[in-house]
């Protein structure tokens, strides 16, 4: 009888099992990558975006004096200045660092009252306000938040307009707010 004697070299495998071994390979390397992104976002949550301090401010100064103009048709604006605020850790990281501002994201803020402002002359500096920001795309997420007043936020920004008017006193309120965002490397306030 005549036997055959396998080849001593090993032989290759056919094409179809190296294509599902590369196939598989490529799948695990996705997927490891896939939940290691996963898992940074789990961990530190949504970034936030990058601000210029600088621009940010002039933003909220341009719309202070839109709404002052609105309000009483002249802008005293020279007295504001834009304050920033306290951000915090997102995601899960924000259990690690409980009530732990970051210092390189900042909100900002410019706010500022009028004493003594009769109710019609508030209504009517509002009813401005509030046509003019509709009309500019803005959308209304608040009534009420004072005896008189709303909230309008940009969609495009973030960015937040507040105007209330308050019965006991006569205050006219007004606070214009730009969400937190990652500030440059040595801001200083």
């Amino acid at each position: 009888m005549n036997s055959v004697q396998p080849a001593t070299g090993a032989t290759a495998p056919p094409l179809s099992a190296r294509l599902l071994r590369v196939a598989l390979v490529l799948a695990g390397v996705t997927l490891l990558l896939t939940m290691s992104w996963g898992g940074y976002r789990l961990w530190n949550g949504a970034p936030y975006p990058e601000v210029d301090p600088n621009v940010v401010a002039m933003r909220l100064r341009e719309q202070a004096e839109r709404v002052e103009e609105d309000l009483d048709g002249r802008s005293r604006f020279e007295a504001h200045s834009v304050d920033t605020g306290a951000c915090y850790y997102r995601g899960l990281r924000a259990f690690a660092h409980i009530d732990e501002a970051r210092r390189d994201v900042r909100s900002f803020d410019l706010d500022w009252k009028a004493a003594d402002v009769p109710q019609a002359t508030a209504r009517a500096g509002q009813e401005r306000i509030r046509n003019r920001l509709s009309e500019q795309g803005w959308k209304l997420t608040r009534e009420r938040i004072s005896d008189m007043g709303f909230r309008f936020e940009d969609p495009g920004t973030g960015d937040q307009v507040d105007v209330g008017w308050y019965e006991a006193t006569g205050t006219l309120a007004v606070s214009i707010y730009a969400p937190c965002g990652k500030v440059p490397d040595g801001f200083d306030e």
